[in-house]
């Protein structure tokens, strides 16, 4: 299935559903660690069958910003809710309905991979067992070896089986895929789609491999300067934005929408441009998703 395909499905599917929440909401979010700010004034949302994929370059918040949209890191100020919920006070059925994969494994290296499951299986009614069977035996993970014995990709997947075996309504995935192989990462994203298909799960990953996220995100988020700058269903994006180079008078009788500009040599400037006409004497080309990765995640 291509992606406009799963796309399509995906939108159709939530559609259906008919759910008019947001299933996150951040409004005039900050965080900051001592004097320097990381979070600012961010605001977000997240609407339920969405997929998403939240870019930034290393160190600009995204890991900061996954703990304070569930709760695990504190905000200096602004109002976060779940389903509704103020995120710091969430009841067990809300909680319920969240997965998460965090950066670094936080599994319990003494245990087994059967008494993970098995206690974790305990919290959640809604335990899907001949799912985690299934991803179990698919991604051969041995049972009865403790974790700690386990390979870093393997507890990466362990980790994985965890967040999806009581099918949330919410799975977050702070680089998810770090630790995996090619394979386990084409395995790792059909699940996630199979997911959303069959349940209009919300989504929202961070990554640095561009490849994969264009498999599966179909928005993309893109952090800079402690905000998300932009977000926009990708397709869409690639689209509807062009690079345009010529002189700022000429560019801004393109009209459209402005998302960067580089002066360039010559009293130039690059810009690029969403929904713009191509009036003569720019020169106009297509864009990338490392196009707008680099453009729009500038320090």
């Amino acid at each position: 299935m291509n992606t406009a395909t799963m796309s399509a499905s995906i939108s159709l599917h939530a559609q259906a559903a008919q759910l008019p929440s947001a299933s996150a909401e951040l409004q005039g979010v900050s965080v900051a660690f001592g004097a320097l700010p990381v979070l600012r004034g961010l605001d977000w949302q997240l609407l339920p069958g969405q997929v998403v994929g939240l870019l930034g370059r290393n160190g600009v918040g995204k890991t900061t910003l996954l703990e304070a949209l569930l709760g695990l890191r504190e905000a200096d100020a602004g109002r976060i809710t779940l389903f509704g919920q103020p995120v710091a006070a969430l009841d067990d059925a809300a909680r319920a309905r969240i997965g998460y994969v965090p950066q670094r494994s936080d599994l319990f290296g003494e245990f087994t991979a059967a008494q993970l499951l098995s206690y974790f299986r305990s919290f959640y009614p809604r335990w899907n067992e001949a799912k985690v069977e299934g991803l179990m035996s698919r991604w051969a993970i041995e049972r009865d070896k403790p974790i700690a014995r386990l390979s870093g990709g393997q507890q990466q997947r362990l980790s994985i089986i965890r967040a999806l075996a009581h099918e949330p309504e919410l799975l977050v995935l702070d680089e998810p895929v770090a630790s995996l192989d090619p394979a386990g990462r084409r395995d790792f994203l059909r699940e996630l789609v199979e997911q959303v298909l069959d349940r209009s799960t919300t989504v929202v990953f961070s990554t640095h491999i561009l490849s994969d996220l264009e498999r599966v995100a179909f928005n993309v988020a893109f952090m800079s300067g402690g905000r998300v700058a932009l977000q926009a269903p990708l397709d869409e994006l690639i689209d509807e934005t062009r690079a345009l180079t010529g002189t700022p008078e000429a560019l801004r009788a393109a009209g459209g929408t402005a998302l960067s500009r580089t002066p360039l040599a010559g009293g130039r400037e690059r810009w690029l441009v969403r929904d713009a006409a191509a009036p003569a004497g720019l020169d106009v080309q297509p864009v990338s998703l490392e196009d707008l990765f680099m453009e729009l995640t500038q320090p």
